[in-house]
C-alpha cells in the first residue's frame, strides 16, 4: 500500500502534510483543551482540600452557635436545651447592657483605631527612607506585637494606676490633679485604647512599609520633576498607591475592635474586669459575652451576643462595599 510520500513522488499526490480528517482535528482540539484545563486547574485542585477543611472548621461554630442561641442553655448542662426560638434576641434587644457594651465597643474602637493607623502610616513613611539602623527600627516596631496581651495589659495597668501610676505622677508634676483611670468612663476607655495602640501600631506600620516599597519609584520622580513637595508626594503618590493596604488594615482593626476582650478584662483587675467596671463604663461586647456565658452560666444568651457581634461585622462589611461602589460610580 503506497504511502502519501510515495504517491507524492510518483506524481499522484502533491507533496506536503497529509490532510487530517474532521475527527482527528476534533480529537486534537479536545486534547489541547483538556491540557489547558489541567494546567489552569492544578492550583485549585491543590488548595481545594485546605478550603474544605477551613470551611468545615469555620461554619460549624457558626451553625452550632446559632442553634444554641435559639435555646435556653446553661453552662453546667449543655446537653439540656429548651427551645425558646428568638426570645434570646428579643431580650438582648431590650437589654440596656447590650447597648451600653455596643457603644463602648464603638467608642473604644474609634479611639484606638484612628490614631493607631495614622501613627502607623507616619512611622512607615519614616522607615521608608534610607536611614542608619533601619533594620533595627523595623524589628523594634514588632516587639509590642510579639508581647502577650496579658503582659502588656498588666504593665499599662500599673502605669495608669490612680495612686502610684506613672501617668498620674507626670500629671502631678505639672500641677494636674490625679485621674481615676479605672473608675471614670472616658479615662478608662482612653487607657484601654492606649494598650491597643501600643500593641498594633508597629504591626500595621510594617504592612504599610511593605506596600510603600511596592510603589514604583518613577511616580516619585515624576512628582519631583513637577515640583511636588515631600508632603504632596506623600498625599498624592504614597497614599493612593497603598490604598488597598489601608482598607485591609481598617478591616482588620474593625474586627479586632469588635472582639476586644483581653485588654479591658485585665485592666479591670478582678471582678470589675468582667463587668467592665463598677458601672459597666468600659464593658465591650466581648466582655458581655463572657459575663453571660461564664459568670451567669447562660450559654444561650452568650451565643446570642456572639451572633450580634458577627452581624455587626457583616453590616460594617456591607457598608464598606456600598461606599466603595458609590465612589466608583461617582468617579
Amino acid at each position: 500500500m503506497a504511502t502519501s510520500t510515495t504517491k507524492a513522488l510518483a506524481g499522484d499526490e502533491p507533496p506536503g502534510p497529509s490532510p487530517r480528517t474532521g475527527g482527528e482535528r476534533t480529537t486534537r482540539r479536545r486534547g489541547a483543551l483538556l491540557h489547558r484545563l489541567d494546567v489552569k486547574g492544578a492550583p485549585y485542585a491543590f488548595v481545594a482540600p485546605f478550603f474544605v477543611v477551613f470551611a468545615a472548621f469555620s461554619f460549624y461554630p457558626l451553625v452550632y452557635t446559632s442553634w444554641i442561641s435559639l435555646h435556653d442553655v446553661e453552662l453546667a448542662t449543655l446537653d439540656v436545651m429548651e427551645w425558646v426560638a428568638f426570645d434570646n434576641y428579643v431580650e438582648l434587644w431590650g437589654d440596656s447592657r447590650f447597648w451600653n457594651a455596643l457603644r463602648n465597643t464603638i467608642t473604644i474602637g474609634v479611639i484606638s483605631t484612628v490614631p493607631q493607623l495614622m501613627m502607623a502610616l507616619g512611622l512607615a513613611h519614616l522607615l521608608n527612607y534610607r536611614m542608619r539602623a533601619s533594620l533595627f527600627f523595623r524589628v523594634a516596631s514588632l516587639v509590642p506585637y510579639a508581647t502577650s496581651v496579658a503582659a502588656a495589659a498588666l504593665v499599662f495597668t500599673m502605669i495608669f494606676e490612680r495612686d502610684f501610676g506613672m501617668i498620674n505622677w507626670a500629671l502631678g508634676s505639672v500641677g494636674v490633679d490625679p485621674v481615676n483611670w479605672e473608675a471614670d468612663k472616658w479615662p478608662a476607655q482612653v487607657a484601654i485604647s492606649t494598650i491597643v495602640i501600643w500593641r498594633w501600631t508597629g504591626y500595621n506600620a510594617l504592612l504599610y512599609l511593605a506596600a510603600m516599597q511596592a510603589v514604583p519609584a518613577e511616580r516619585y520622580e515624576a512628582a519631583a520633576i513637577d515640583g511636588a513637595s515631600r508632603w504632596k508626594q506623600f498625599t498624592h503618590v504614597t497614599v493612593p498607591g497603598i490604598r488597598s493596604t489601608i482598607v485591609f488594615t481598617i478591616v482588620l482593626s474593625t474586627i479586632g475592635a469588635t472582639q476586644l476582650f483581653g485588654e479591658p478584662l485585665i485592666f479591670g483587675q478582678g471582678p470589675n474586669g468582667i463587668t467592665g467596671g463598677a458601672d459597666n463604663q468600659y464593658q465591650t461586647l466581648g466582655l458581655l459575652l463572657y459575663e453571660e456565658g461564664w459568670k451567669n452560666y447562660q450559654m444561650g444568651r452568650s451565643a446570642t451576643v456572639a451572633w450580634a457581634m458577627f452581624m455587626l461585622l457583616v453590616l460594617v462589611f456591607v457598608a464598606q462595599r456600598l461606599i466603595k461602589r458609590l465612589r466608583s460610580r461617582s468617579s
